[in-house]
């Protein structure tokens, strides 16, 4: 408080003082007790009004000690216990985090990590993965804008994520604790294997494999690629001091249809610590694309060649040549071409009612109109006998699928009966009509698809002069015959939808993320949110059944089956409101990323170090690591001199004490006749 408040209140007990004295003992004929108490009782009213107006203020100030954080992180991954170091490594934790220096000039914090960055509750060394960008993420998250150390207890080996070098603060040192045995063992090592997940019937698949090896002296490993007991591919690699690591680009056949599951290895005559690392397990899923065409005609024409020849030019395509009445189950086809259709076509066009097989009809001078038009909803035909020449015009607009102008406008004219064509359903025109460069409004190469079912309509033969003007104008049947496959590619897509649409791999590696997504459609196809999914997981070997609930995400269902062992796996999802359900299956591959190193690394670590102006330590040097943090005077900790004010009185207790003494008065008064 000022002086001056301290003088008013001096004042006020003066001032309260003389008006108790005066009202109740300056003339009174006798001072009893019940005289003195109501003095007593005027004095406080009095001093408490003088007091409510003065409203004294008490300032108090207090010392606050901050010491800088000091977070000690312990890498949790299995990579630690498969190098022996688990011991070592809580050792030494213990030996920090209750080390009374360190605790005296630092707010020591301990945290953990493997694929999650948590405080250190529980140490087990049974973390999947070592995520250590993430230490420096969450660091920053928690320590904005403070000056601090960092003490890192690992192996350095980091198996996911983004370079952890660069992703602490260069301003803040960091201590790294290297444990691990550092002496450098042979050690040959797949360190990474790229394939693409699938890979097409009778073509080849890349397999890309980087090869790492420590030692020192030259050896010369043997590379495999297996399949059960078949070799599919073998080389010798050379390797020395100098040369630590290779690059095997292989081209591997895809001659068989399905999940296709290999093993790469790389082996030598020296012995290693570590063999776990020499094999790596892939899968490749191949897949047969091959579609069947059946292309029906009643005639000879040369169009019926060079749709086969242009069709097939796509390994993954076979075209049969039939005519009508040798087709007995359309089953067997994919696509169906129907060339001119006459009456004879009636048996084919009844069997598809039921086999809903996607058609391309192509119409010519044979062609019976007035049959077409009892045989498809999707055009009206309404054509005379007069022969017409028509050259397509490209339609720029066209969005089924990309196709570039091949140039069409420079094309011969295809020939068909001059008339009307009109579009009784919806449509997408490729190739608009045009006689002597006048564009007539009707199509020449049109789409339509009605109730799932998807339809190609070519209006005109001598189709194989486009074939041949393409080769003579691009020395090539590239571009003509990328037309035609382009065309089956559209008509062999199935694009039904389904109520429950399921996502997965066909194949994991252990020790990864397994999740499963799914979507539920309402009969108006529209995202079912409300849907009660569930899944039960089958190992197929030892039958063992575990069931999940898949959790709602954003637009998706989802569950994650982090865990399984390795093995293979069958799946069904249902829809328990409706009973929908969608069975699968996937393969867990045997590969954990944490049993790949036979050292720490030591050399990631100290340059850590180095970024962050910090220095790497073994853990029989944890005593100067020690030793340097406590003195290190650029950690020091901050006083703060918190100052805080606040009245003497809070005034609603100044109020409530003034309304008791004046009550308390007045009915002492009244008690005693004095009023």
């Amino acid at each position: 408080m000022t002086t001056n408040t301290v003088l008013l209140i001096v004042l006020a007990l003066g001032i309260a003082f003389a008006v108790s004295f005066f009202q109740y003992l300056y003339k009174a004929k006798s001072r009893s007790r019940v005289t003195l108490l109501l003095a007593f009782l005027r004095f406080l009213t009095v001093f408490g009004v003088l007091l409510l107006f003065i409203n004294p203020i008490i300032t108090r100030k207090t010392v606050e000690t901050t010491k800088v954080p000091l977070p000690i992180v312990i890498d949790n991954s299995a990579s630690i216990a498969d190098l022996k170091a688990d011991k070592q490594a809580l050792e030494v934790w213990d030996k920090l985090k209750n080390n009374d220096a360190l605790n005296a000039k630092f707010e020591v914090q301990t945290y953990q990590f493997d694929e999650d960055f948590l405080p250190s509750d529980t140490l087990d060394f049974k973390g999947k993965q070592s995520q250590m960008d993430m230490v420096a993420k969450n660091l920053k998250n928690i320590y904005k804008n403070q000056s601090f150390p960092t003490v890192l207890i690992s192996d350095g080996n980091q198996t996911s994520g983004e370079d952890y070098v660069f992703g602490f603060d260069p301003n803040n040192k960091v201590y790294p604790l290297v444990v691990g045995d550092t002496t450098t063992y042979l050690d040959l090592r797949i360190a990474q294997l790229n394939v693409n997940k699938y890979a097409f019937h009778k073509n080849k698949y890349p397999v890309e494999v980087f090869l790492n090896y420590a030692g020192t002296k030259a050896i010369n490993a043997s590379f495999k690629i297996t399949q059960g007991n078949s070799v599919l591919n073998e080389q010798t690699v050379a390797f020395s001091p100098d040369k630590k690591s290779a690059i095997i680009e292989v081209l591997l056949p895809a001659d068989k249809v399905g999940l296709q599951v290999l093993k790469a290895t790389v082996t030598s005559k020296e012995q290693e610590k570590n063999t776990y690392n020499n094999t790596k397990n892939f899968a490749v899923e191949v897949i047969d694309q091959k579609t069947e065409v059946a292309l029906v005609a009643e005639m000879s024409h040369p169009d019926l060649g060079a749709l086969k020849r242009s069709i097939e030019s796509n390994a993954q395509r076979k075209v049969t040549l039939l005519k009508p009445n040798q087709i007995s189950d359309l089953e067997n086809y994919n696509i169906l071409i129907l060339y001119q259709p006459t009456t004879a076509f009636k048996s084919v066009f009844e069997q598809n009612k039921n086999a809903k097989i996607n058609t391309w009809i192509i119409t010519g001078n044979d062609t019976d109109f007035n049959f077409l038009n009892q045989n498809q909803t999707v055009f009206q035909f309404k054509m005379s006998s007069q022969k017409e020449d028509f050259r397509p015009n490209f339609n720029a607009q066209f969005n089924l699928f990309a196709l570039d102008n091949i140039g069409f406008a420079q094309f011969p004219p295809l020939e068909n009966p001059f008339g009307k064509i009109e579009a009784k359903t919806n449509t997408n025109t490729l190739l608009e009509a045009t006689i002597r460069g006048v564009n007539i409004n009707q199509p020449l190469f049109s789409f339509a698809e009605t109730q799932g079912n998807r339809a190609a309509y070519l209006f005109g033969e001598n189709l194989w002069k486009w074939r041949a003007e393409s080769y003579l104008s691009q020395k090539s049947f590239a571009d003509f015959d990328v037309f035609a496959d382009k065309t089956i590619q559209y008509l062999v897509s199935n694009n039904a939808r389904k109520s429950l649409i399921v996502t997965h791999e066909r194949f994991y590696n252990s020790g990864e993320g397994i999740e499963i997504t799914a979507q539920y459609f309402n009969k108006n196809y529209e995202l079912d949110e409300k849907a009660r999914l569930t899944i039960a997981v089958t190992n197929t070997k030892t039958k063992q059944v575990k069931k999940y609930d898949l959790l709602k995400a954003t637009n998706t269902f989802q569950v994650n089956l982090d865990g399984l062992s390795a093995g293979n796996y069958t799946f069904t999802v249902k829809e328990l409101n409706s009973n929908s359900t969608y069975s699968g299956g996937f393969e867990v591959l045997d590969f954990d990323i944490e049993k790949q190193f036979v050292n720490p690394d030591w050399n990631k670590l100290n340059q850590l170090a180095q970024q962050t102006q910090g220095k790497a330590y073994l853990p029989n040097q944890v005593d100067n690591l020690i030793q340097q943090l406590t003195a290190d005077e650029s950690y020091k900790a901050v006083q703060k001199v918190i100052t805080k004010k606040s009245p003497l009185l809070d005034w609603i207790w100044l109020l409530v004490l003034l309304a008791a003494t004046l009550t308390a008065e007045w009915f002492i008064r009244k008690y005693n006749g004095l009023l």
